[in-house]
């Protein structure tokens, strides 16, 4: 997983975090979406995403 990517996905789960702490987003769709927003945080920490892998993606810039 790239840089870029794991910024995108960390910014993503900041605004939604913070939606839902807001009173922005609440019910079921909050709690869905901050679930959704710590899969994101978990994947980026750990730059392994299992959907990337089962359709072959890869954001990681390639070593020459």
């Amino acid at each position: 997983m790239g840089t870029v990517d794991k910024t995108v996905r960390i910014i993503i789960a900041a605004v939604v975090a913070g939606l839902y702490y807001a009173g922005t987003i609440s019910g079921t769709l909050g709690i869905v979406l901050l679930v959704l927003a710590g899969v994101f945080v978990l994947t980026s920490l750990v730059s392994f995403c299992p959907l990337y892998t089962l359709f072959g993606i890869s954001t990681c810039p390639n070593k020459q």
